[in-house]
């Protein structure tokens, strides 16, 4: 009896042990990226693009959380932040295409279509930082999702070397579920800090598609 009570005791604290050491690192992802989080009119001008985060869509319509972003996404650009919008998100299957409604999206917004360039293969956070740099060749860039997401965003580009700030994406209602949000986003920041050390390669890479040059050709 003794001896499993000793063990319980183990396990309890080496649960509180890492619970504390998983927040802490959480902390320390928000902390180094929380200054380079801007108002939206603060924002200025000059960023090789606009990367706008993918989540889920409904068929061809856009999930709540993802317009809010596109919405976002798409002021900035009238507001002169830069002239390209990079759309990434999930489309590695036949049936989901979250870059292709978030593209019709900006279209139906007054976006011309050559300023929209579509990363298939967002399928992460991490990925699309990596894609951006070394697939689009961005060096400064504009992120914008929701406040929550953002700081690991905004640290992962940086821990890869891009020149990145973030814009907030602000609720236009209650999405609902945002403590499970928060407390699944404190280990993905954990994951995230180490994936910027290990930097491992994305799922998909391929040949180089300067933001500088026609989206269209990243489209379909």
């Amino acid at each position: 009896m003794k001896t499993v009570k000793k063990l319980i005791s183990l396990a309890v604290m080496l649960a509180f042990v890492a619970g504390v050491a998983a927040i802490g690192l959480s902390g320390y992802v928000k902390l180094n990226a929380e200054k380079y989080i801007l108002e939206a009119d603060e924002a200025g001008e000059g960023y090789d693009c606009i990367l706008v985060l993918g989540c889920k869509v409904n068929g061809d319509s856009p999930s709540l959380m993802l317009r809010d972003r596109l919405s976002q996404g798409v002021e900035l650009y009238h507001a002169g932040a830069s002239d390209r919008l990079l759309m990434s998100g999930d489309h590695g299957k036949d049936g989901y295409d979250e870059v292709g409604v978030m593209k019709e999206y900006a279209i139906d917004a007054g976006v011309e279509t050559e300023n929209i360039f579509e990363d298939h293969a967002g399928f992460s956070t991490y990925e699309s930082m990596y894609r951006a740099r070394d697939i689009f060749k961005a060096k400064k860039i504009l992120i914008v999702t929701q406040e929550y997401h953002l700081y690991r965003a905004v640290y992962d580009a940086r821990a890869l070397g891009l020149d990145a700030y973030g814009v907030v994406a602000e609720p236009s209602m209650n999405y609902g579920g945002q403590i499970y949000r928060d407390i699944r986003e404190i280990f993905a920041r954990d994951k995230d800090f180490f994936f910027s050390l290990i930097q491992p390669k994305p799922t998909y890479l391929g040949e180089a598609i300067p933001i500088s040059g026609n989206g269209e050709a990243t489209q379909g």
